[in-house]
């Protein structure tokens, strides 16, 4: 959030912002370094690329089967990655940075992904 502002601009917004919203910011640029576009920007039916933060892991029961659910948060919005038959996915923790790809289904204005290409991606320094 920082573009075209002047430097002391900026310093004044680190210095008088609170933590969430500079981790926030950290967040959309770590998510648009990454290639992927906002959460808020994504649309029932249509294909997305995402990346973010992984800020929960929730094994639930769908229809008797169990589904990996993971809560993917990139400073702008949430999207839900729902794994299908998965229990537990290596890597797939709170705290690690992934990018995702794949239909959204936006229903009860929760934006989900079921069984979505995914990259693990480096550990940001806002991630730990």
């Amino acid at each position: 959030m920082g573009e075209g502002r002047s430097w002391l601009g900026r310093r004044f917004h680190q210095l008088t912002a609170d933590n969430q919203e500079l981790e926030d910011e950290d967040l959309r640029r770590a998510s648009e370094a990454a290639g992927a576009e906002p959460m808020l920007a994504c649309r029932d039916r249509a294909e997305a690329c995402v990346a973010g933060s992984i800020r929960s892991v929730t094994v639930r029961a769908r229809s008797g089967a169990p589904s990996l659910e993971v809560d993917l948060y990139d400073g702008s919005g949430t999207v839900t990655l729902v794994f299908l038959g998965r229990k537990h996915i290596a890597g797939i923790e709170a705290g690690r940075s992934v990018k995702a790809s794949g239909r959204v289904v936006v229903r009860d204005e929760r934006t989900t992904m079921f069984n979505p290409r995914y990259e693990l991606l480096p550990v940001s320094s806002t991630s730990a």
